[in-house]
């Protein structure tokens, strides 16, 4: 039976960067204005992280449940592979979303935003209902859009306008930035579960698009990201550039996502695919540290 640090290990590249790389772009952006608050950054940090496992653990929850991982090529997952009674596991993501909700509370609290209270439950709802609900978007092929809108544009612009009080014309750039890395991140694990999805029915964009347009749409976001580093820096100071730092760690899944790897062989290109993510956040802060 495998151990749950081996469960652990498979989450991590989607999990890490995901949480972290939105709060230190977001922080670097804040401190390049002179605004950067460590508490609230930290507050933030907690948020994006809690939201981020309890993600996790809802979504191996759902598709345990409905037999979706049956077929899955990707780590373990705990209902699936019976490691963890259903029931544990949505426990798990339900103490995920009150660690969220509390921190998010707490960011409410020391700022007087009290209409973020609405943003925090929008959050927590989407990473529910993925996978979770009658009618999960993850299974209607909604999930890229989603996760470009919380773990990019919301998470960036909230990290920045709880320590600022406004939303810069950099922040927009940055969340571009770290939202399509965010979503290459699940297009490459779409990829990767592309026949086993489509066998059970579940109607991911990898599904609708097909293999060729998954990897011309993976490549795209890549693109996109690059021109997302460049409008940071066009916006605030060009040492933002140190964002595209992220090339090097994105050779690899480029390379083998044009060549067509599948299935098992693409788990790498999801790891670096994450590194690459916080590649581009660190560089962003180092860049913005120096400019200021």
């Amino acid at each position: 039976m495998a151990t749950l640090g081996e469960w652990v290990e498979g989450a991590r590249p989607r999990t890490l960067p995901a949480a972290l790389a939105p709060v230190l772009a977001g922080s670097a952006v804040a401190w390049f204005e002179d605004g950067f608050a460590p508490l609230l950054a930290g507050l933030a940090l907690v948020v994006a992280l809690a939201l981020q496992v309890g993600a996790n653990y809802a979504n191996d929850y759902s598709d345990g449940i409905r037999g979706t991982d049956a077929a899955r090529v990707g780590p373990l997952r705990l209902v699936g592979s019976g490691v963890a009674k259903p029931a544990r596991v949505r426990a798990a993501a339900f103490a995920c979303f009150g660690a969220a909700a509390l921190a998010g509370l707490a960011v409410v609290v020391i700022t007087s935003h009290w209409w973020l209270l609405a943003i925090g439950a929008a959050a927590i709802a989407a990473a529910w209902y993925y996978t979770g609900g009658s009618r999960p978007y993850g299974y209607l092929g909604l999930g890229e859009l989603f996760v470009f809108l919380f773990f990019g544009i919301v998470a960036v612009t909230g990290t920045v306008y709880i320590q600022l009080g406004v939303v810069t014309q950099a922040t927009w750039w940055t969340a571009i930035a770290i939202g399509a890395l965010a979503c290459a991140i699940l297009v490459a694990n779409n990829l990767r579960d592309l026949e086993g999805d489509r066998a059970a029915g579940k109607r991911t964009m990898a599904t609708r698009l097909g293999d060729a347009g998954t990897r011309r749409f993976f490549l795209g976001l890549l693109l996109v990201a690059a021109v997302g580093v460049f409008g940071v820096a066009a916006s605030s100071s060009w040492w933002a550039l140190l964002g595209w730092f992220m090339i090097l760690a994105l050779i690899g899944p480029i390379r083998e996502v044009a060549r067509g790897v599948t299935g098992r062989a693409l788990i790498p290109v999801l790891k670096q695919t994450g590194l690459a993510e916080l590649a581009c956040a660190t560089g962003l802060f180092v860049g913005l540290l120096i400019a200021r």
